[in-house]
Protein backbone atom coordinates (compact mmCIF):
# COMPACT_ATOMS: atom_id res chain seq x y z
CA UNK A 1 0.00 0.00 0.00
CA UNK A 2 1.00 3.52 -0.28
CA UNK A 3 1.60 6.20 2.17
CA UNK A 4 -0.13 9.32 2.36
CA UNK A 5 3.02 10.84 1.22
CA UNK A 6 3.88 8.28 -1.16
CA UNK A 7 6.31 5.74 0.13
CA UNK A 8 5.45 2.33 -0.34
CA UNK A 9 4.94 -0.13 2.54
CA UNK A 10 4.47 -3.44 2.62
CA UNK A 11 2.11 -5.34 4.78
CA UNK A 12 1.72 -9.04 5.92
CA UNK A 13 -1.22 -10.14 7.48
CA UNK A 14 -2.05 -13.60 9.14
CA UNK A 15 -5.42 -15.24 10.70
CA UNK A 16 -9.27 -14.66 9.92
CA UNK A 17 -9.94 -11.76 7.44
CA UNK A 18 -12.89 -10.69 10.24
CA UNK A 19 -11.45 -11.20 13.52
CA UNK A 20 -9.87 -8.56 15.54
CA UNK A 21 -6.91 -7.27 14.42
CA UNK A 22 -3.68 -6.47 16.23
CA UNK A 23 -1.31 -4.23 14.32
CA UNK A 24 2.45 -5.35 15.07
CA UNK A 25 5.17 -2.23 14.54
CA UNK A 26 8.94 -3.05 14.32
CA UNK A 27 11.32 -0.97 15.86
CA UNK A 28 15.09 -0.34 14.51
CA UNK A 29 17.20 -2.06 13.31
CA UNK A 30 14.38 -4.76 12.26
CA UNK A 31 11.64 -5.28 10.02
CA UNK A 32 8.59 -7.07 10.09
CA UNK A 33 10.16 -10.48 10.73
CA UNK A 34 10.82 -9.49 14.31
CA UNK A 35 7.24 -11.03 14.59
CA UNK A 36 7.34 -13.93 13.55
CA UNK A 37 7.86 -16.13 16.45
CA UNK A 38 4.49 -13.71 17.82
CA UNK A 39 2.52 -13.71 14.81
CA UNK A 40 0.65 -17.45 14.88
CA UNK A 41 0.31 -17.49 18.45
CA UNK A 42 -2.04 -15.02 17.79
CA UNK A 43 -3.43 -15.57 14.97
CA UNK A 44 -5.71 -18.09 15.59
CA UNK A 45 -7.81 -15.55 17.39
CA UNK A 46 -7.14 -12.19 15.42
CA UNK A 47 -6.13 -10.57 12.45
CA UNK A 48 -2.34 -9.96 12.98
CA UNK A 49 -1.09 -7.80 10.69
CA UNK A 50 2.99 -6.40 10.49
CA UNK A 51 4.24 -4.16 8.27
CA UNK A 52 7.91 -2.85 7.18
CA UNK A 53 7.98 0.48 8.37
CA UNK A 54 9.67 3.10 5.70
CA UNK A 55 12.64 3.27 5.20
CA UNK A 56 12.95 -1.14 6.10
CA UNK A 57 12.68 -4.07 4.98
CA UNK A 58 10.74 -4.19 1.35
CA UNK A 59 9.16 -1.09 2.11
CA UNK A 60 10.31 2.12 0.43
CA UNK A 61 12.77 4.72 1.82
CA UNK A 62 11.35 8.71 1.60
CA UNK A 63 13.84 11.08 -0.18
CA UNK A 64 14.99 12.87 2.81
CA UNK A 65 16.01 13.12 6.11
CA UNK A 66 12.06 15.02 6.72
CA UNK A 67 10.52 11.98 5.82
CA UNK A 68 11.13 10.37 8.87
CA UNK A 69 9.80 12.56 11.08
CA UNK A 70 7.52 11.51 13.75
CA UNK A 71 4.50 12.70 12.28
CA UNK A 72 5.20 11.08 8.85
CA UNK A 73 5.64 7.85 11.06
CA UNK A 74 2.40 7.93 12.46
CA UNK A 75 0.53 8.72 9.45
CA UNK A 76 2.06 5.77 7.88
CA UNK A 77 0.29 3.79 11.60
CA UNK A 78 -2.54 5.19 10.87
CA UNK A 79 -2.94 4.76 7.11
CA UNK A 80 -1.86 0.86 8.10
CA UNK A 81 -4.91 1.05 10.51
CA UNK A 82 -7.10 1.80 8.35
CA UNK A 83 -6.28 -0.12 5.59
CA UNK A 84 -7.04 -3.31 7.43
CA UNK A 85 -9.63 -2.29 9.97
CA UNK A 86 -11.83 0.05 8.46
CA UNK A 87 -13.91 1.47 10.83
CA UNK A 88 -12.60 -0.03 13.71
CA UNK A 89 -10.02 0.48 16.40
CA UNK A 90 -7.01 -2.18 16.17
CA UNK A 91 -5.20 -3.38 18.83
CA UNK A 92 -1.34 -1.89 18.67
CA UNK A 93 1.76 -3.68 19.73
CA UNK A 94 5.12 -2.47 19.00
CA UNK A 95 8.16 -2.25 19.54
CA UNK A 96 11.35 -0.12 20.44
CA UNK A 97 11.16 2.65 17.68
CA UNK A 98 7.32 1.03 17.01
CA UNK A 99 6.58 2.14 20.26
CA UNK A 100 7.99 5.46 20.09
CA UNK A 101 5.32 6.21 17.31
CA UNK A 102 2.64 3.74 18.83
CA UNK A 103 2.77 6.16 21.78
CA UNK A 104 2.46 9.20 19.19
CA UNK A 105 -0.76 7.83 17.73
CA UNK A 106 -2.60 6.57 20.88
CA UNK A 107 -1.75 10.04 22.12
CA UNK A 108 -3.11 11.94 19.36
CA UNK A 109 -5.50 9.56 17.72
CA UNK A 110 -7.10 7.27 20.80
CA UNK A 111 -10.18 6.59 19.49
CA UNK A 112 -8.55 4.73 16.42
CA UNK A 113 -6.97 1.89 19.32
CA UNK A 114 -8.69 -0.89 21.88
CA UNK A 115 -5.57 -1.31 23.57
CA UNK A 116 -2.13 -0.95 23.35
CA UNK A 117 1.59 -3.32 24.38
CA UNK A 118 4.41 -1.38 24.39
CA UNK A 119 7.62 -2.93 24.58
CA UNK A 120 11.26 -1.50 25.09
CA UNK A 121 9.66 1.91 23.76
CA UNK A 122 8.82 5.06 25.22
CA UNK A 123 7.32 7.74 24.07
CA UNK A 124 9.39 11.03 23.06
CA UNK A 125 7.20 13.03 25.38
CA UNK A 126 8.21 10.86 28.44
CA UNK A 127 11.74 10.78 27.50
CA UNK A 128 11.88 14.48 27.41
CA UNK A 129 9.98 14.57 30.33
CA UNK A 130 11.72 12.11 32.26
CA UNK A 131 13.46 13.02 35.65
CA UNK A 132 15.06 11.98 38.75
CA UNK A 133 16.00 8.48 39.63
CA UNK A 134 17.55 6.50 37.00
CA UNK A 135 18.26 9.44 34.88
CA UNK A 136 21.72 8.91 34.46
CA UNK A 137 21.99 5.28 34.15
CA UNK A 138 19.25 5.95 31.06
CA UNK A 139 22.36 8.49 30.16
CA UNK A 140 24.96 5.92 30.29
CA UNK A 141 22.57 3.40 28.19
CA UNK A 142 21.65 5.70 25.67
CA UNK A 143 25.39 6.42 24.15
CA UNK A 144 24.41 5.31 20.66
CA UNK A 145 21.91 8.27 20.31
CA UNK A 146 25.15 10.31 20.25
CA UNK A 147 26.89 8.45 18.43
CA UNK A 148 24.07 8.48 15.62
CA UNK A 149 24.02 12.27 15.61
CA UNK A 150 27.74 11.77 14.03
CA UNK A 151 28.21 12.89 10.27
CA UNK A 152 29.35 9.77 8.50
CA UNK A 153 30.81 7.24 10.85
CA UNK A 154 27.92 5.29 11.92
CA UNK A 155 26.92 5.00 8.20
CA UNK A 156 29.95 3.71 7.97
CA UNK A 157 30.22 1.06 10.54
CA UNK A 158 27.22 -0.03 9.21
CA UNK A 159 28.86 -0.61 5.57
CA UNK A 160 31.85 -1.87 7.52
CA UNK A 161 29.60 -4.66 8.81
CA UNK A 162 30.57 -3.29 12.12
CA UNK A 163 27.25 -2.20 13.76
CA UNK A 164 25.30 -5.08 12.28
CA UNK A 165 28.10 -7.50 13.73
CA UNK A 166 27.99 -6.26 16.69
CA UNK A 167 23.85 -6.32 17.23
CA UNK A 168 23.66 -10.18 16.62
CA UNK A 169 26.28 -11.33 18.88
CA UNK A 170 25.77 -8.88 21.52
CA UNK A 171 22.17 -9.50 21.20
CA UNK A 172 21.51 -13.08 19.86
CA UNK A 173 19.31 -11.84 17.16
CA UNK A 174 19.52 -12.00 13.25
CA UNK A 175 22.30 -9.55 11.66
CA UNK A 176 20.17 -6.61 10.59
CA UNK A 177 20.23 -5.22 6.93
CA UNK A 178 22.92 -3.14 5.88
CA UNK A 179 20.21 -0.72 4.33
CA UNK A 180 17.87 -1.06 7.54
CA UNK A 181 20.70 -0.19 9.88
CA UNK A 182 21.80 3.05 7.62
CA UNK A 183 17.90 4.05 6.69
CA UNK A 184 17.24 4.02 10.22
CA UNK A 185 19.60 6.22 11.73
CA UNK A 186 17.29 9.38 10.40
CA UNK A 187 14.72 8.30 13.08
CA UNK A 188 17.37 9.78 15.92
CA UNK A 189 18.52 12.12 13.82
CA UNK A 190 14.69 13.78 12.32
CA UNK A 191 12.98 13.84 15.83
CA UNK A 192 15.57 13.86 18.73
CA UNK A 193 14.95 17.61 18.93
CA UNK A 194 11.10 18.91 19.66
CA UNK A 195 8.55 17.07 21.12
CA UNK A 196 4.70 17.37 20.31
CA UNK A 197 2.65 16.99 22.73
CA UNK A 198 2.18 15.92 26.10
CA UNK A 199 2.18 12.38 25.55
CA UNK A 200 -1.14 11.47 27.59
CA UNK A 201 -3.52 8.65 26.21
CA UNK A 202 -6.96 7.30 27.26
CA UNK A 203 -5.74 3.87 25.16
CA UNK A 204 -5.76 0.82 27.77
CA UNK A 205 -1.81 0.64 28.45
CA UNK A 206 0.45 -1.78 29.02
CA UNK A 207 3.81 -1.96 29.57
CA UNK A 208 6.33 -4.54 28.85
CA UNK A 209 9.40 -4.11 30.80
CA UNK A 210 12.71 -6.48 29.63
CA UNK A 211 14.61 -6.92 32.86
CA UNK A 212 17.98 -7.46 31.36
CA UNK A 213 17.32 -4.59 28.44
CA UNK A 214 20.50 -2.52 27.69
CA UNK A 215 19.55 0.18 26.40
CA UNK A 216 16.03 1.03 28.65
CA UNK A 217 15.89 1.49 32.39
CA UNK A 218 13.04 -0.18 34.37
CA UNK A 219 12.80 3.69 35.75
CA UNK A 220 12.28 5.02 32.29
CA UNK A 221 9.75 2.41 31.32
CA UNK A 222 7.89 2.98 34.42
CA UNK A 223 7.79 6.32 33.92
CA UNK A 224 4.99 6.04 31.25
CA UNK A 225 2.19 5.05 34.08
CA UNK A 226 1.98 9.55 34.36
CA UNK A 227 0.69 9.12 30.59
CA UNK A 228 -1.72 6.63 30.90
CA UNK A 229 -4.46 6.08 33.52
CA UNK A 230 -4.59 2.62 35.07
CA UNK A 231 -1.37 1.54 33.18
CA UNK A 232 -0.49 -2.11 33.38
CA UNK A 233 3.42 -2.65 33.99
CA UNK A 234 5.29 -5.18 33.66
CA UNK A 235 8.62 -6.71 34.31
CA UNK A 236 9.46 -9.65 31.87
CA UNK A 237 12.66 -11.86 31.65
CA UNK A 238 14.50 -11.18 28.35
CA UNK A 239 17.00 -9.08 26.84
CA UNK A 240 15.78 -5.94 24.33
CA UNK A 241 14.15 -8.16 21.94
CA UNK A 242 11.54 -9.75 23.77
CA UNK A 243 9.71 -10.64 20.61
CA UNK A 244 12.27 -12.86 19.52
CA UNK A 245 13.39 -14.32 22.84
CA UNK A 246 10.25 -15.12 24.12
CA UNK A 247 7.74 -14.74 21.91
CA UNK A 248 5.19 -16.54 23.75
CA UNK A 249 5.20 -14.14 26.55
CA UNK A 250 4.34 -11.53 24.19
CA UNK A 251 1.75 -13.20 22.81
CA UNK A 252 0.34 -14.33 26.14
CA UNK A 253 0.85 -10.90 27.75
CA UNK A 254 -1.19 -9.44 24.55
CA UNK A 255 -3.70 -11.87 25.06
CA UNK A 256 -4.67 -11.28 28.62
CA UNK A 257 -4.25 -7.22 27.93
CA UNK A 258 -7.17 -7.79 25.86
CA UNK A 259 -9.06 -9.95 27.71
CA UNK A 260 -9.02 -7.82 30.42
CA UNK A 261 -9.93 -4.37 28.79
CA UNK A 262 -13.04 -6.30 26.98
CA UNK A 263 -13.90 -7.89 30.66
CA UNK A 264 -13.23 -5.00 32.43
CA UNK A 265 -11.07 -6.63 34.99
CA UNK A 266 -7.93 -7.62 35.87
CA UNK A 267 -6.56 -10.91 34.45
CA UNK A 268 -5.92 -13.01 37.76
CA UNK A 269 -1.67 -13.30 35.88
CA UNK A 270 -0.89 -9.98 35.13
CA UNK A 271 0.97 -7.40 37.36
CA UNK A 272 -0.41 -5.00 39.29
CA UNK A 273 -1.61 -2.03 37.55
CA UNK A 274 0.30 1.17 38.48
CA UNK A 275 -1.45 3.56 40.60
CA UNK A 276 -2.96 0.51 42.46
CA UNK A 277 -1.41 -0.95 45.80
CA UNK A 278 1.22 -2.96 45.19
CA UNK A 279 0.24 -6.23 45.98
CA UNK A 280 -3.37 -5.64 44.36
CA UNK A 281 -4.05 -8.41 41.89
CA UNK A 282 -0.65 -10.01 42.75
CA UNK A 283 -0.93 -13.90 43.77
CA UNK A 284 0.90 -15.41 47.84
CA UNK A 285 1.01 -19.21 48.46
CA UNK A 286 1.96 -19.66 51.48
CA UNK A 287 2.36 -23.32 52.96
CA UNK A 288 2.39 -24.50 56.79
CA UNK A 289 -0.42 -21.77 56.85
CA UNK A 290 -2.83 -22.92 59.65
CA UNK A 291 -0.89 -21.38 62.50
CA UNK A 292 2.24 -19.30 63.40
CA UNK A 293 4.65 -17.94 60.77
CA UNK A 294 2.43 -18.86 57.82
CA UNK A 295 -0.64 -17.39 59.07
CA UNK A 296 1.11 -14.17 59.80
CA UNK A 297 2.58 -13.95 56.56
CA UNK A 298 -0.08 -14.87 54.52
CA UNK A 299 -2.81 -12.26 56.36
CA UNK A 300 -0.22 -9.92 56.06
CA UNK A 301 0.00 -9.88 52.00
CA UNK A 302 -3.75 -10.23 51.99
CA UNK A 303 -3.73 -6.97 54.02
CA UNK A 304 -1.79 -4.95 51.30
CA UNK A 305 -4.76 -6.46 48.68
CA UNK A 306 -3.13 -9.64 47.70
CA UNK A 307 -4.89 -12.42 46.82
CA UNK A 308 -3.14 -15.32 49.13
CA UNK A 309 -3.71 -19.27 48.42
CA UNK A 310 -3.14 -21.22 52.18
CA UNK A 311 -1.76 -24.75 51.94
CA UNK A 312 -1.32 -26.85 55.23
CA UNK A 313 -2.10 -30.98 55.95
CA UNK A 314 -3.94 -29.27 58.64
CA UNK A 315 -7.33 -28.54 57.77
CA UNK A 316 -9.04 -25.24 57.80
CA UNK A 317 -6.81 -23.78 54.87
CA UNK A 318 -7.54 -23.29 50.77
CA UNK A 319 -5.70 -26.23 50.18
CA UNK A 320 -4.86 -29.64 52.50
CA UNK A 321 -1.73 -30.59 51.42
CA UNK A 322 1.03 -32.55 52.56
CA UNK A 323 4.50 -30.88 51.26
CA UNK A 324 6.30 -33.93 51.18
CA UNK A 325 3.92 -35.74 48.74
CA UNK A 326 5.41 -34.62 45.51
CA UNK A 327 2.36 -36.12 43.59
CA UNK A 328 0.35 -34.02 45.95
CA UNK A 329 2.27 -30.92 45.21
CA UNK A 330 1.83 -31.10 41.40
CA UNK A 331 -1.60 -31.45 41.55
CA UNK A 332 -1.77 -28.38 43.65
CA UNK A 333 0.56 -26.19 41.55
CA UNK A 334 -1.88 -26.92 38.15
CA UNK A 335 -4.72 -26.21 40.15
CA UNK A 336 -4.07 -22.92 41.60
CA UNK A 337 -2.12 -22.40 38.64
CA UNK A 338 -5.20 -22.62 36.07
CA UNK A 339 -7.85 -21.27 38.70
CA UNK A 340 -5.90 -18.38 40.51
CA UNK A 341 -2.88 -17.41 38.52
CA UNK A 342 0.57 -18.43 38.48
CA UNK A 343 1.66 -17.25 42.62
CA UNK A 344 3.84 -13.95 42.24
CA UNK A 345 5.32 -15.52 45.64
CA UNK A 346 5.82 -18.48 47.08
CA UNK A 347 6.26 -18.55 50.78
CA UNK A 348 7.97 -22.24 51.70
CA UNK A 349 7.00 -21.90 55.72
CA UNK A 350 5.85 -25.57 56.28
CA UNK A 351 8.13 -27.20 59.15
CA UNK A 352 8.26 -29.32 62.07
CA UNK A 353 11.91 -29.80 64.82
CA UNK A 354 12.87 -32.73 66.73
CA UNK A 355 14.79 -31.42 70.01
CA UNK A 356 17.20 -33.80 71.55
CA UNK A 357 20.84 -34.91 71.58
CA UNK A 358 22.20 -36.07 68.15
CA UNK A 359 22.45 -39.84 69.43
CA UNK A 360 18.99 -40.05 70.43
CA UNK A 361 17.69 -38.89 67.21
CA UNK A 362 16.67 -42.27 64.89
CA UNK A 363 16.61 -42.81 61.31
CA UNK A 364 13.02 -42.08 61.06
CA UNK A 365 13.74 -39.14 63.06
CA UNK A 366 16.28 -37.83 60.18
CA UNK A 367 13.93 -38.81 57.33
CA UNK A 368 11.08 -37.01 59.06
CA UNK A 369 12.52 -33.96 59.43
CA UNK A 370 14.62 -33.77 56.32
CA UNK A 371 11.47 -34.40 54.28
CA UNK A 372 9.32 -31.73 55.87
CA UNK A 373 11.94 -29.17 56.40
CA UNK A 374 14.40 -29.72 52.94
CA UNK A 375 12.29 -31.75 50.45
CA UNK A 376 9.19 -29.80 51.23
CA UNK A 377 10.81 -26.72 50.55
CA UNK A 378 12.46 -28.02 47.72
CA UNK A 379 9.18 -29.19 46.08
CA UNK A 380 8.03 -25.69 46.73
CA UNK A 381 11.06 -24.14 44.97
CA UNK A 382 11.19 -26.78 42.28
CA UNK A 383 7.70 -26.81 40.76
CA UNK A 384 6.42 -23.53 41.43
CA UNK A 385 9.73 -21.57 40.36
CA UNK A 386 9.09 -23.96 36.87
CA UNK A 387 6.20 -22.41 36.40
CA UNK A 388 7.43 -18.60 36.93
CA UNK A 389 10.16 -19.19 34.93
CA UNK A 390 8.11 -20.42 32.39
CA UNK A 391 5.51 -17.23 32.81
CA UNK A 392 8.21 -15.29 32.15
CA UNK A 393 7.60 -12.53 34.60
CA UNK A 394 9.58 -13.35 37.66
CA UNK A 395 8.40 -13.88 41.23
CA UNK A 396 9.63 -14.42 44.65
CA UNK A 397 10.67 -17.47 46.40
CA UNK A 398 10.76 -17.00 50.36
CA UNK A 399 11.95 -19.76 52.05
CA UNK A 400 11.92 -20.33 56.10
CA UNK A 401 15.28 -21.34 57.27
CA UNK A 402 16.47 -20.20 61.16
CA UNK A 403 19.12 -18.53 63.30
CA UNK A 404 19.57 -22.45 64.00
CA UNK A 405 20.83 -22.63 60.25
CA UNK A 406 24.03 -20.65 61.55
CA UNK A 407 23.52 -21.32 65.53
CA UNK A 408 25.42 -24.52 66.66
CA UNK A 409 23.29 -26.25 69.48
CA UNK A 410 23.25 -29.37 71.12
CA UNK A 411 19.77 -30.67 71.23
CA UNK A 412 18.72 -29.38 67.97
CA UNK A 413 21.08 -31.14 65.50
CA UNK A 414 18.71 -32.13 63.06
CA UNK A 415 16.35 -29.02 62.99
CA UNK A 416 19.64 -26.91 62.39
CA UNK A 417 20.96 -28.94 59.88
CA UNK A 418 17.94 -28.98 57.79
CA UNK A 419 17.68 -25.28 57.86
CA UNK A 420 21.40 -24.59 57.53
CA UNK A 421 20.80 -26.63 53.95
CA UNK A 422 17.60 -24.17 53.32
CA UNK A 423 19.68 -21.17 53.80
CA UNK A 424 22.66 -22.46 51.25
CA UNK A 425 19.45 -23.75 48.84
CA UNK A 426 18.26 -20.65 48.77
CA UNK A 427 21.68 -18.69 48.29
CA UNK A 428 21.97 -21.47 45.12
CA UNK A 429 18.45 -20.66 43.67
CA UNK A 430 19.36 -16.88 44.07
CA UNK A 431 22.10 -17.09 41.98
CA UNK A 432 20.90 -20.06 39.41
CA UNK A 433 17.51 -17.95 39.16
CA UNK A 434 18.23 -14.63 38.64
CA UNK A 435 18.20 -14.71 34.92
CA UNK A 436 14.77 -15.44 35.15
CA UNK A 437 14.14 -12.71 37.24
CA UNK A 438 13.42 -14.81 40.18
CA UNK A 439 14.31 -13.54 43.51
CA UNK A 440 14.87 -15.79 46.43
CA UNK A 441 15.15 -14.83 50.12
CA UNK A 442 15.84 -16.83 53.22
CA UNK A 443 14.17 -15.90 56.36
CA UNK A 444 15.96 -16.39 59.72
CA UNK A 445 13.82 -16.28 62.65
CA UNK A 446 14.85 -16.97 66.06
CA UNK A 447 12.59 -17.69 68.83
CA UNK A 448 9.34 -16.56 68.38
CA UNK A 449 6.07 -17.51 69.91
CA UNK A 450 4.57 -19.75 67.61
CA UNK A 451 3.19 -23.75 67.85
CA UNK A 452 6.31 -25.27 66.75
CA UNK A 453 7.24 -26.31 69.95
CA UNK A 454 3.71 -27.78 70.85
CA UNK A 455 3.92 -29.91 67.67
CA UNK A 456 7.50 -30.81 68.26
CA UNK A 457 9.22 -34.40 68.91
CA UNK A 458 11.15 -34.57 72.19
CA UNK A 459 13.85 -37.63 72.00
CA UNK A 460 16.41 -38.60 74.93
CA UNK A 461 14.80 -36.85 77.68
CA UNK A 462 12.73 -38.76 80.68
CA UNK A 463 9.50 -37.05 80.02
CA UNK A 464 8.85 -35.82 76.62
CA UNK A 465 5.34 -34.70 77.28
CA UNK A 466 6.26 -32.43 79.84
CA UNK A 467 9.80 -31.37 78.56
CA UNK A 468 7.31 -30.41 74.95
CA UNK A 469 4.86 -28.34 77.60
CA UNK A 470 7.21 -26.63 79.38
CA UNK A 471 9.44 -25.58 76.06
CA UNK A 472 6.04 -24.49 74.71
CA UNK A 473 5.11 -22.22 77.50
CA UNK A 474 8.41 -20.78 77.45
CA UNK A 475 8.72 -19.79 73.46
CA UNK A 476 4.78 -18.25 74.07
CA UNK A 477 5.97 -16.49 76.52
CA UNK A 478 8.18 -14.03 73.97
CA UNK A 479 6.55 -10.56 73.48
CA UNK A 480 6.93 -10.53 70.00
CA UNK A 481 4.67 -10.00 68.03
CA UNK A 482 4.13 -12.43 64.39
CA UNK A 483 2.21 -9.42 62.09
CA UNK A 484 6.38 -7.96 62.52
CA UNK A 485 7.27 -11.07 61.23
CA UNK A 486 5.10 -10.87 58.27
CA UNK A 487 5.82 -7.20 57.43
CA UNK A 488 9.28 -8.40 57.42
CA UNK A 489 8.93 -11.06 54.75
CA UNK A 490 7.19 -8.60 52.67
CA UNK A 491 9.96 -6.19 52.88
CA UNK A 492 11.85 -8.47 51.96
CA UNK A 493 10.43 -9.61 49.02
CA UNK A 494 9.98 -5.99 47.83
CA UNK A 495 13.42 -5.36 48.22
CA UNK A 496 14.64 -8.73 47.22
CA UNK A 497 16.95 -9.26 49.82
CA UNK A 498 18.90 -12.78 50.13
CA UNK A 499 18.77 -13.21 53.94
CA UNK A 500 15.99 -11.47 56.23
CA UNK A 501 17.13 -11.92 59.12
CA UNK A 502 14.10 -11.58 62.47
CA UNK A 503 14.58 -10.90 66.33
CA UNK A 504 17.68 -9.77 68.08
CA UNK A 505 19.19 -12.74 69.22
CA UNK A 506 19.22 -13.69 64.82
CA UNK A 507 20.96 -10.62 64.29
CA UNK A 508 23.28 -11.15 67.26
CA UNK A 509 23.95 -14.84 66.26
CA UNK A 510 25.09 -13.72 62.55
CA UNK A 511 28.09 -11.71 63.33
CA UNK A 512 29.26 -13.91 66.32
CA UNK A 513 32.42 -15.81 65.39
CA UNK A 514 31.71 -19.19 65.10
CA UNK A 515 34.03 -20.29 67.67
CA UNK A 516 32.20 -18.57 70.05
CA UNK A 517 28.85 -19.98 69.11
CA UNK A 518 30.28 -23.26 69.03
CA UNK A 519 31.96 -23.08 72.64
CA UNK A 520 28.61 -21.91 73.89
CA UNK A 521 26.56 -24.72 71.99
CA UNK A 522 28.95 -27.09 74.18
CA UNK A 523 28.51 -25.19 77.84
CA UNK A 524 24.43 -25.23 77.04
CA UNK A 525 24.51 -29.02 76.39
CA UNK A 526 21.86 -30.82 78.78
Amino acid sequence: MRSPDGVDLALHAEGPPDAPAVLAVHGYPDDHTVWAGVVPLLADEFRVVTYDVRGAGASGAPPDRAGYRIERLVADLLAVADEVSPGLPVHLLAHDWGSVQAWQAVAEHPDRFATFTSISGPSLAHLARFRGRGRLRQLAKSWYIGFFQLPKLPELAWRMGVMGRAVARREGVPRPAQRDGINGLELYRANMTGVRGDGRTTVPTQVLAPTRDRYLTRELLASAARFAPDLRFREIASGHWLPRERPDVVARCVREHIAATSDSRESPTSDARVGRRRWAGKVVLVTGAASGIGKAVAEGFERRGATVVTVDRAPGCTFQVDVTDVAAMERLAEEVCAGTGVPDVVVNNAGIAVSGPFLAHSAQDWQDIVDVNLVGVVHGCRIFGARMAERGEGGHLVNVASAAAFTPTSFLPAYSATKAAVLMLSECLRADLASENIGVTALCPGFLPTNIAGSARFVGVDDPAAEQRRTDRLLKRRPYRLEKVADAVVRAVERNRPVQLVTAEARLARVTPPPILRRIAALARP
